[in-house]
């Protein structure tokens, strides 16, 4: 019988991991003009360039020259970050076949990203609470709209969570102790998702409770220094490195507490009313999710605990960055999904005295499928894109050199110039001394009766294209 049970249960989850590949699939062909285009265009330019130029990851450039990011001209467009791991990959496959857009190659790392940090998460709550739970965790990472569209698309996030997560089911044995073979390989990934983005110390909380689970010790003691050194010293070293390019390092310090953001009004709004509440959980799914945060387990809740404590703590240490960019709470993905799952669980399973079962069940699904409903009525319109960027970047992928340089009247957002496929400044300012640093092509997303910078541009050089969608100027070619 407990056979059986373990056949169905190995079926249910090989279902919901092809589920959830399934749904991250669609759309994986669209240009990179969705929803915070600004910051997957950034990523996927660093892995483009190497496509092109050959993988230097300890040298990651993209398109955008200007100093916008760092404060300081960037001519040679380098992009010091995220130490490009995500990028690397995908550039790789790219260049052993090219018959796929690197783009496309770029959402194929994430999705496989996405899923496998839900199984992994889906396995490690089985252990420790029970099937039930574990499908419903797994089954909530997969579905939950939120988690559709940032488990595909080009940003660095999936993986880190992925690599983290990674980091502590190496851990999570079951054992009374992990060996310093399986300490060594969950340092390692844990490394790999710093380097990828240090917030993931905040998911790798946990790991105190995996090695001190049956007490502490002198030999756990030596263990958690050791898989502590792996996990710092590379992100320390990549600090270190990147120091000499300080034109590529974008500022970072409003991350942190942007206008003094943290524990006021909005903050507390805008994490908890409108982004778990609204956007991730589509108001029902807070149903579950409180039900979960006080269901007791016969063992794993300081695990739990810990996650969510991580979680905690990533909103509040980076309280300007959370606010600013819903994309920052992928972080918060895998605790969400527990406590989801949990609650889901208990009210389809509870059989207290006093409580209706065909109830308890009813609230279950109907606060699932309202969940999904009203949490995807507003992450589909993500998935819009902007066909005119999109129409005039290919038109001038076409028309341009290659080695051109090109200066796009965009707002500073580097997705037009993404889908130009050159390099150059996303900003229509000092015009003369972009062209003087070689800039070659006006573009922009409006015509010259609106655009008064193209205007003046136009009567004294060649316009190359003008329609009432956007304009491109020859800047080579003087009247």
């Amino acid at each position: 019988m407990k056979n059986k049970t373990g056949y169905i249960t190995g079926i249910l989850f090989a279902f919901i991991f092809i589920v959830s590949i399934g749904l991250r699939l669609w759309k994986i062909d669209q240009p990179i003009a969705d929803w915070h285009s600004f910051r997957q265009v950034d990523t996927a330019s660093v892995a483009s360039l190497f496509a092109i130029n050959g993988i230097d990851l300890l040298h990651p450039r993209y398109h955008d020259l200007s100093n916008i990011q760092s404060g300081k001209d960037n001519p040679q467009g380098w992009r010091m970050v995220e130490f490009p791991i995500y990028q690397g990959i995908a550039a790789g496959a790219y260049r052993v076949f090219s018959g796929i857009s690197i783009d496309i190659y770029l959402r194929i790392i994430t999705i496989l990203c996405s899923t496998l940090t839900g199984f992994l998460l889906g396995i490690m709550v089985l252990r420790r609470t029970n099937r039930v739970t574990g499908l419903l965790t797994f089954l909530t990472y997969a579905v939950l709209p939120f988690s559709i569209f940032y488990g595909r698309v080009v940003l660095p996030d999936p993986m880190m969570v992925f690599l983290s997560i990674a980091s502590l089911f190496i851990l999570d044995t079951g054992q009374k102790e992990p060996s310093l073979t399986q300490t060594a390989l969950s340092g390692l990934f844990a490394a790999c998702a710093i380097l990828v983005k240090p917030q993931a110390v905040f998911l790798l909380l946990p790991i105190i409770v995996l090695m001190f689970t049956s007490g502490v010790t002198l030999s756990r003691i030596v263990k958690i220094m050791i898989w502590g050194a792996i996990a710092a010293i590379p992100i320390y070293m990549w600090r270190i490195w990147i120091l000499q390019f300080p034109e590529g390092i974008p500022a970072f310090d409003w991350l942190l507490n942007k206008d003094n953001i943290r524990f006021k009004g909005a903050w507390f709004f805008w994490l908890f009313a409108d982004r778990l509440g609204r956007l991730i959980l589509g108001y029902w799914g807070l149903i579950p999710f409180g039900i979960g945060l006080f269901v007791l387990s016969k063992k794993g809740d300081m695990f739990f605990r810990m996650l969510l404590l991580g979680s905690i703590l990533c909103l509040v240490v980076i309280a300007g960055g959370n606010v600013q960019h819903d994309y920052y709470q992928i972080l918060l993905l895998p605790v969400i999904s527990i406590y989801v799952g949990k609650g889901l669980s208990f009210l389809l399973t509870q059989k207290e005295k006093g409580l209706s079962m065909l109830g308890s069940r009813a609230v279950a699904i109907v606060s699932f499928v309202f969940l999904i409903m009203f949490s995807w009525y507003t992450i589909r319109t993500y998935y819009w894109i902007r066909d005119d960027i999109v129409e005039a970047g290919t038109l001038a992928d076409m028309l341009l050199p290659k080695d051109a340089k090109v200066i796009t009247a965009f707002n500073g957002d580097t997705t037009f110039l993404y889908q130009i496929r050159r390099v150059g400044w996303p900003q229509n300012f000092e015009i003369d001394k972009k062209i003087s640093m070689g800039a070659s092509y006006y573009l922009t997303m409006s015509s010259l009766e609106t655009d008064m910078e193209a205007k003046e541009l136009s009567e004294k050089y060649t316009v190359l294209v003008h329609t009432d969608r956007y304009t491109i100027i020859d800047l080579t070619k003087k009247k």
